[in-house]
């Protein structure tokens, strides 16, 4: 049987010996942006730490669609897999691949011109806009090795190799931490440095997991001389992923606007919230590596037409995601001050940013669910459903929230329990659809065996 195969065998275990390098390798990822940050506010200044935080929710916004589609991409290829289907799994690989090449080119392209365009957008502090300026422009020449090693990535993951790009990361990790220290703390060039030190060892990803699909003797080898694009596959890609994509499009923008609020309140609020942010995301890494695990093993099973293992598979998935979440939780609610002291040592910006981790900690389990049955929707083809849900939840409502709240009160602490407020929502939403709808049910009766 081939090792990624997650068709049969003991659910936990297969979940977990596949989520956990996902864990550890999104763990490292983050470590990009955070080294950044540390460097950056300790040896540069908060207006700096401001800067590259200010720069988070504009970079987030032009590769969430892109993001979407490479969801969509591991859908298909895992679904491919499960079924035994190799020619249609390497067509969609040659071809999304490709894809990926001429839309990071495109990212770069808007990313670099339209800079001061979208930090004007959300009002970004005049201290601050020259170094976010500054800090966006380098990191989006790279956005072509963001879109490769993403795309590249997904396709390992959807075949069930979590473990190769886990060591990948680890190897450009160190080489980030040596270039930002370089860059930041020996030449001196701040902000531009971080970012620059970023994209290259974004760049050393790409190269590193290209070279692994170039060199497999797998069914899922790539091929340079096979690249083309396939339009019919890409059709289906781009109905699972668009739904996913503009999703991310739209609470990335959300999520600008919401920026917006956090700029009125000056740079150390800004600094604040960005350290805060990091741990935002650290919390959130089991819940992500769960969803991921949880869609590549329910669309492998899906294309298998093992359909109890598709729901046996929802349920361990959630179980050990609650778990990671509330061990993770705990600690860092109990040490935020500390937390955010690893970033800046400003009174003003431990304040602000440890009132926001303690806020939100609470309530990162209903992310599980939210995201965790999310999953398994997008791996049977209802991707819109969470596009629906995450939408309503975290856009519309989130920004009714803040429109009413903050006119009124005007604290940083309302953006803490708006995001807090509207991950429960979503979590309620997509609850009621996954065990309502009988969406299972309807796949099983619509299944086809697929023949090579």
């Amino acid at each position: 049987m081939n090792k990624g195969l997650m068709t049969s065998g003991n659910i936990y275990k297969r979940i977990l010996i596949f989520a956990i390098p996902l864990l550890l390798g999104n763990f490292f990822q983050l470590m990009y942006n955070t080294i950044d940050s540390i460097i950056v506010g300790n040896y540069v200044g908060k207006e700096a730490l401001a800067a590259v935080g200010a720069s988070s929710p504009v970079i987030n916004l032009l590769i969430a669609f892109f993001q979407g589609l490479a969801t969509g991409a591991g859908v298909v290829v895992s679904r491919y897999y499960g079924a035994g289907h190799h020619r249609k799994m390497s067509e969609a690989i040659h071809s999304f691949i490709l894809f990926a090449m001429i839309f990071g080119l495109f990212l770069s392209v808007l990313g670099v011109t339209m800079t001061p365009v979208f930090l004007n957008m959300i009002g970004t502090p005049a201290d601050v806009f020259s170094q976010a300026a500054a800090y966006l422009r380098v990191y989006f020449l790279g956005n072509i090795f963001v879109t490769v090693y993403n795309s590249s990535t997904g396709i390992l993951q959807a075949v069930g190799d979590s473990r190769h790009p886990l060591y990948f990361l680890i190897a450009s990790s160190i080489l980030n931490v040596l270039l930002d220290i370089l860059f930041v703390r020996v030449i001196g060039i701040g902000v531009v440095g971080a970012a620059l030190a970023t994209i290259i060892c974004q760049g050393v990803s790409m190269v590193l997991v290209i070279t692994v699909l170039m060199r497999t003797d797998a069914e899922y080898k790539l091929k340079l001389s096979q690249l083309k694009l396939n339009f019919a596959i890409l059709k289906e890609i781009i109905r699972i992923g668009v739904p996913a994509g503009v999703q991310g499009v739209v609470v990335s923008v959300s999520n600008v606007i919401v920026m917006g609020y956090i700029n009125s309140f000056g740079s150390a609020s800004i600094a604040g919230f960005s350290s805060a942010n990091k741990f935002d995301n650290f919390i959130g890494l089991p819940v992500n590596s769960f969803a991921l695990a949880a869609t590549t093993f329910c669309g492998q099973n899906l294309g298998a037409g093992e359909f109890e293992r598709v729901r046996k598979g929802v349920r361990a998935a959630l179980a050990m995601s609650i778990t990671a979440v509330a061990v993770m939780g705990v600690i860092i609610y109990t040490n935020a001050p500390v937390c955010i002291r690893m970033f800046s040592s400003d009174p003003e910006v431990i304040e602000a940013g440890a009132g926001l981790i303690r806020i939100m900690c609470p309530f990162y389990v209903f992310l599980c669910f939210h995201q965790i049955f999310s999953s398994a929707l997008r791996a049977s083809g209802h991707s819109s459903v969470p596009m629906m849900t995450s939408i309503i939840s975290f856009v519309v409502l989130r920004q009714i929230f803040l429109a009413f709240t903050m006119p009124r009160w005007h604290e940083i602490s309302l953006v803490g329990y708006c995001y807090s407020f509207t991950w429960v929502l979503a979590a309620l939403f997509t609850g009621f659809y996954y065990f309502h709808s009988r969406w299972l049910q309807k796949e099983q009766a619509h299944y086809k065996p697929r023949t090579v």
